[in-house]
């Protein structure tokens, strides 16, 4: 004889719950079988091993090569109207570049890995000129957009590396950077078209960058303005 343990109300041996109040029943049977009963899935973990960086590296890096020289094959035994492959190989080149920091040689510095991310699309740029016939827009802007680029990149990577660095500060290389850029932009297109060396559009970005930055230059140099304002953003 049972009874509830939740409303005393006596049980009958083939229950499974309480008929007033519907709890549920465990009889003695019932313990010892869930005891011995074996799941059904094992309760240790595993964990399955790593790919190494350098089989990874060598995978991707045979993916890239195959794909350059069977475009490149391609290119010269079957499609010969005109030079297609080379926008391919260059850019399986610029992957390849790219990919060197991230999985083959993650040791190389930042600094010389945007040096040569620059070097690899000024070269890519360079193999586009066997495409349109002629070479003198890259001579004349591409290769200096690439330079202008590039050094950006480089001076804003060390800002963030070497000077204090904190969401604000951050912002406010972003938003120069992004202002000279343009600025940058716009006097090499009006030198490559032959046109007077003056701002136009760029003028609006940069003025809209200086205010930005005259803004956080404002919060970073008042502590009780810099904490309001983080407090509010959550950073």
């Amino acid at each position: 004889m049972s009874y509830c343990v939740n409303c005393g109300v006596e049980l009958h041996a083939s229950a499974r719950k309480c008929p007033l109040c519907n709890t549920p029943v465990w009889h003695l049977d019932m313990l010892e079988q869930m005891a011995h009963a074996v799941p059904p899935f094992p309760e240790e973990k595993g964990q399955v091993e790593a790919v190494k960086r350098k089989d990874l590296g060598l995978l991707l890096s045979i993916v890239v090569l195959a794909t350059a020289v069977t475009c490149g094959l391609l290119n010269f035994l079957t499609f010969r109207r005109d030079l297609w492959s080379l926008a391919v190989i260059g850019a399986c080149v610029v992957l390849w570049v790219i990919m060197i920091p991230a999985v083959i040689y993650v040791k190389q510095s930042v600094y010389v890995s945007l040096l040569l991310d620059g070097a690899a699309v000024g070269l890519y740029l360079y193999m586009l000129t066997y495409l349109t016939g002629s070479a003198g827009w890259f001579w004349g802007l591409g290769l200096y957009i690439v330079l202008l680029v590039t050094g950006l990149l480089e001076v804003f990577t060390f800002c963030v590396r070497k000077l204090p660095r904190s969401f604000l500060t951050v912002a406010l290389y972003v938003f120069t950077g992004a202002g000279l850029l343009c600025v940058g932009l716009e006097l090499l297109i009006r030198n490559y078209l032959g046109g007077a060396l003056r701002l136009g559009w760029s003028a609006v970005v940069l003025t809209v960058c200086g205010i930005l930055d005259v803004a956080i230059i404002t919060m970073l140099s008042r502590r009780r303005l810099r904490d309001a304002v983080r407090k509010r953003l959550h950073f």
